[in-house]
């Protein structure tokens, strides 16, 4: 959509294992003489402040996993998570798992080399998040440090941990690009997309980053990496790379997510109780003439519904974020909670209004 970044997902696909780099040796190979020249000094041990990228990256790298999914089907691939509890939660994004999530084996390593078989405990498709249990989890497991991702700023430093085309404990550097970009992603196979009110970084974030932690410069988790931008072809085609458009799941959310799952095992999704159109260009949030199988577009004595919104309004605003189409409605919704007030500013017959309407819940995917 032109207002909508259309994202392709990140996750494995990775097929094979990856072997050595292959490099050309700086020698002509000649025989003539040569001069050595010894150090007459040992350099002394460098040592690396916590505040650096070296000493975050020491400190959270133990805590970031290497995730394989092997699908019954033959399916699978590889991606990201990292320990969110003592207990062996492993959060990660639901396309990192899902192939193996109903039939299939799951895996996490550690960048010890350490593995651990690992089993789904709830995954919420519509916010692309899991979360993993391993069977037998290690004693002394540190959970990474969570942040505040509303209070993230545009230029912030951010450090990538993951696995890129298979890459294992990979770390990458960047910044904030933007917050409150509406993306919707999906695999290009499907019309299971997932949406998110996104943190943009122009940290370098490839196939196999999926699930992995975008870290603030403290080594505390600010968002999950999800997807980027590609030039290429979309996931099962040609596996592009990164452009230095990535888009993470704010933590805050994702963590209102992880606890729901864990709890229940099932998502739950705040709602306004109206179908919304996806088209472009329709100046935001084009309410349905009617919804699914022919089902009345706003729910009757739905949230919307008692707030007076009708089919034909569109939705331009929800608070103060404008709002240009019916995804980027959807990601603003669903970093809210069920049961939150709301304003919805809408235009009707060429006139504006608002109206606060309560968001309700649905359970599950759908």
């Amino acid at each position: 959509m032109a207002a909508v970044a259309v994202a392709a997902l990140v996750a494995g696909g990775i097929g094979g294992a990856l072997g050595f780099w292959a490099a050309d040796r700086n020698d002509d190979g000649s025989s003539g003489s040569s001069t050595t020249v010894s150090a007459s000094d040992t350099p002394r041990d460098l040592k690396r402040p916590a505040g650096t990228v070296a000493g975050v990256a020491a400190k959270a790298l133990p805590s970031v996993v290497t995730i394989d999914a092997q699908g019954g089907d033959g399916e699978g691939g590889t991606g990201t998570g990292f320990v969110y509890d003592k207990e062996g939660h492993i959060l990660t994004n639901n396309h990192v798992v899902a192939s193996a999530a109903e039939s299939g084996e799951l895996s996490a390593t550690f960048s010890d080399g350490k593995k651990y078989a690992a089993e789904v405990v709830g995954r919420a498709q519509g916010y692309d998040v899991a979360v993993l249990k391993l069977k037998n989890p290690p004693q002394g497991l540190t959970p990474l440090p969570l942040g505040n991702s509303e209070s993230v700023a545009v230029g912030d430093s951010t450090i990538a941990i993951g696995a890129p085309f298979g890459l294992s404990n990979t770390v990458t550097t960047g910044i904030i690009s933007a917050k409150n970009r509406p993306v919707a992603s999906g695999d290009g196979q499907s019309n299971k997309n997932s949406y998110m009110s996104a943190l943009q970084t122009d940290a370098s974030i490839n196939p196999g980053n999926s699930g992995g932690p975008l870290l603030d410069a403290t080594g505390a988790v600010i968002g999950i990496n999800s997807a980027i931008q590609s030039t290429g072809g979309g996931l099962g085609q040609s596996q592009a790379g990164s452009i230095g458009l990535g888009f993470a799941i704010p933590i805050n959310q994702a963590k209102n997510v992880a606890e729901q799952l864990i709890k229940t095992g099932k998502p739950v999704y705040p709602v306004i109780g109206a179908t919304v159109t996806m088209e472009e260009k329709t100046g935001g949030a084009a309410i349905s003439a009617e919804g699914a199988g022919g089902t009345p577009a706003v729910t009757p004595n739905g949230p919307a519904a008692r707030a007076g919104l009708k089919a034909g309004d569109v939705i331009t605003k929800f608070n103060d974020t404008v709002i240009d189409s019916g995804p980027t409605l959807i990601g603003e919704i669903w970093t809210r909670k069920p049961g939150e007030k709301v304003t919805l500013t809408y235009e009707r017959d060429g006139k504006e209004a608002t109206a606060e309407v309560t968001l309700g819940q649905r359970e599950g995917d759908s």
